[in-house]
């Protein structure tokens, strides 16, 4: 804690789960050290940004955030972090009000680095208010974000995150299980693993245990803590192995995966340097719905990566449109620097990567509107999340364990409760539900 008092500190992330989590780490760092965690930027004293840079708007993004938060409030010192400020410190370093520019590497120490700066600038404790720290902010989503893992070892050639995070490192398991117990006695009534490559939990450099992999990290989790709802976040399709299957035999474990294809073309998978063919991945998907009913399997999709030819594009399309996703997050491709695809021949037009980008969420829309369509008439179980009013009513909204979006009308306050829910009818691209039973409150 600084010696001038206390800091109060806005924490704030764009990009991944993984920006999230660390955030969420760093505020409950902060608030044990006796520092106050503030809900706006107009209350700090300083706001820390985690900041993203998978694509330029991604980076376009952090730049504009860093500026709003200084006209939110010229007065607070800004400190930006994550993985633009790893790639390119010297385009934050000029902003207004920037003090700090931390890379992912020094992410880790920036509680103490943190604390020197409020010690340093704000002076005596009678500038530092209040004299006594404010409550933990209560939980702010019902999904606690856990990091399990860092970096990557694959060599996809359009991905800049592998230079921005580094080599993959797993966490502890046991600092994860605590980890989660404490988020679990916070309230939180989901707990989502996330990492650059989770996957690839317990393979780290050389070394790589059969009995410390991602799947024995969820059995333990399963078994040793009382855990509402597992989440997994991204994994890549092959770490998804049938010795995995069982575990969700367990209901806690939720049935959604997201297995990023990028392409659904051969030719332009081995240009991105991803480790499968479309016959794989299908064959990976088929597998798991095969084993898991209700799965809900989303995915990412790259359109308009270099040397994509408009005959490429159309298999990738029809791939798509054949795999019956439950969701599908469409990237227009994203130049970046120091990145093997931004040298490769053939970059596609921007005009062409956007009406390409349009025609993909057609079909991914539809898709989507098809899989919830199969839920109606069904009861499953949703965790509510927020609410607005609504005809003198609030109307809830929530997810159900295999990601299905639902709204449901009730005056009694819903928030972070897992309850049964008869889903109705298809509505605001989701379902409309009505609510039978309540299982449990946070």
């Amino acid at each position: 804690m600084p010696r001038g008092g206390i800091v109060r500190v806005y924490v704030s992330s764009l990009g991944c789960k993984l920006n999230q989590s660390e955030m969420d780490s760093l505020a409950v760092g902060l608030f044990r050290q006796g520092h106050q965690v503030v809900a706006t930027p107009a209350e700090a004293d300083l706001c820390v940004l985690n900041t993203c840079a998978v694509t330029h708007v991604a980076a376009q993004k952090s730049r504009q955030a860093l500026r709003r938060l200084h006209r939110d409030n010229p007065q607070a010192r800004l400190v930006a972090t994550g993985c633009y400020a790893q790639l390119a410190p010297a385009d934050l370093h000029d902003l207004p009000g920037v003090q700090f520019v931390l890379g992912n590497r020094d992410k880790e120490r920036l509680a103490e680095i943190l604390g020197s700066a409020g010690a340093a600038d704000r002076g005596t404790s009678d500038e530092m208010t209040p004299a006594v720290p404010a409550p933990l902010p209560p939980v702010r989503r019902t999904r606690a974000l856990v990091k399990i893992q860092d970096g990557c070892d694959n060599t996809c050639t359009y991905c800049i995150i592998r230079v921005a995070r580094g080599p993959q490192s797993s966490r502890p398991a046991e600092d994860i299980l605590t980890e989660v117990r404490a988020r679990l006695a916070d309230g939180h009534q989901e707990i989502v693993l996330t990492g650059v490559h989770i996957g690839a939990y317990g393979r780290d450099g050389q070394e790589s245990r059969a009995d410390a992999d991602l799947w024995a990290l969820v059995r333990r989790l399963l078994a040793e803590t009382d855990v509402p709802r597992l989440r997994l976040s991204s994994i890549e399709p092959w770490d998804l192995t049938e010795r995995a299957f069982h575990l969700w035999d367990d209901p806690r474990l939720c049935r959604h995966l997201h297995l990023p294809l990028q392409s659904g073309c051969d030719a332009t998978l081995r240009r991105m340097a991803r480790r499968y063919t479309t016959a794989e991945f299908a064959a990976w998907v088929t597998a798991a719905r095969a084993a898991i009913p209700d799965l809900a399997v989303t995915t990412d999709l790259i359109v308009g990566f270099p040397g994509e030819t408009a005959a490429e594009f159309e298999r990738s399309l029809a791939f798509v449109r054949g795999l019956d996703f439950a969701r599908v997050h469409v990237f227009p491709y994203s130049l970046r620097a120091g990145t093997p695809a931004a040298a490769m021949a053939g970059q596609v037009l921007p005009q062409v990567k956007a009406e390409r980008a349009q025609a993909m969420r057609a079909v991914a829309s539809a898709s989507e509107q098809a899989f919830h369509r199969r839920f109606v008439g069904r009861t499953l179980t949703v965790l509510w999340e927020s609410s607005r009013l609504e005809g003198g009513d609030s109307v809830w909204h929530g997810l159900t364990g295999n990601y299905l979006r639902v709204q449901a009308r009730s005056s009694v306050d819903l928030a972070n409760t897992l309850g049964s829910v008869r889903l109705v009818a298809l509505a605001n691209g989701g379902l409309q539900g009505e609510i039978e039973t309540q299982k449990s409150g946070g």
